[in-house]
């Protein structure tokens, strides 16, 4: 898909992979319809953008409030021709430290999230037969380690939404892109204290990408009409092993994760989902 003159929305648009997407979206000539909780922080991004940014706050999350972003989209710029669902939030917790309150929360977003903001435009892409959508997964979507439970649930559900829409809409001419993007230098360590603690230590044999790197991916996905996009050579193969030896990879996953001993996770404010994973 050529990106020039289209319309693309992207979530979690405020900072990190989605600020980051939107400023590529944009280097390709697309309107970015930038879409997160936080309004200062997407005006400044929309500064960025100039006449190519345009702003819609909403926490995808909510239903309702994701129908009325929706519907102000649609009257502003019509129906986007790509979605990219990147918002994701979420602490890495045991589930003994994960209340019934929490859990609800990780789901919506992304899980809920993906659904709802894909649903809301869905129909008039049917009618049209084109667009893409695009979710942005984490390497915990592919294979689970412990101590991010709820973190990690979540994005199984997210991957499972992806395989299902991408069956659901075969023939249709919308086109579905998973994008597993490995450990990304974003603020979601900062406002999320004790993830790294509870990351494998496998982790550290992988190559860290950017912001920009997981941009560059999303981009790619829809320029080339790519079913997946994995990075970085690590998270594939370690795929492939996964699927030659699921029980090893587990394994080895646990050995290397955290235990109960870990530095427990301190006070965290509810970041906004801008990492997409």
């Amino acid at each position: 898909m050529n990106l020039e003159n289209r319309t693309v929305l992207v979530t979690g648009a405020s900072s990190g992979i989605g600020a980051a997407t939107a400023r590529r979206l944009a280097a390709r000539g697309a309107a970015v319809a930038l879409v997160a909780r936080r309004r200062r922080e997407l005006d400044a991004v929309a500064d960025e953008l100039g006449d190519q940014g345009h702003v819609y706050r909403c926490d995808v999350g909510d239903p309702a409030a994701v129908t009325a972003m929706a519907q102000q989209v649609t009257a502003d710029l019509g129906t986007p021709d790509v979605i990219v669902n990147n918002a994701g939030a979420g602490r890495w917790l045991w589930i003994e430290e994960t209340t019934n309150e929490e859990f609800l929360e990780q789901v919506a977003v992304p899980f809920h999230a993906a659904f709802f903001v894909t649903r809301a435009f869905v129909i008039p892409m049917l009618k049209r037969r084109s667009g893409w959508v695009v979710n942005v997964h984490s390497p915990v979507s592919q294979w689970s380690w412990p101590g991010a439970i709820g973190y990690g649930a979540s994005r199984w559900g997210l991957r499972g939404f992806d395989e299902c829409l991408a069956a659901d809409l075969r023939g249709t001419g919308i086109g579905v892109t998973a994008v597993v993007a490995g450990h990304t230098d974003s603020d979601y360590f900062d406002t999320n204290a004790g993830a790294l603690d509870r990351m494998p230590s496998l982790d550290r044999l992988c190559r860290r990408l950017s912001c920009d790197d997981v941009a560059q991916m999303i981009v790619t996905g829809v320029e080339h009409e790519r079913r997946t996009v994995v990075e970085p050579l690590e998270i594939r193969l370690t795929n492939v092993a996964a699927r030659l030896a699921p029980r090893a990879v587990a394994w080895l996953l646990g050995a290397s994760g955290a235990t109960r001993s870990s530095v427990p996770p301190g006070p965290v404010r509810r970041a906004e989902p801008e990492r997409g994973r």
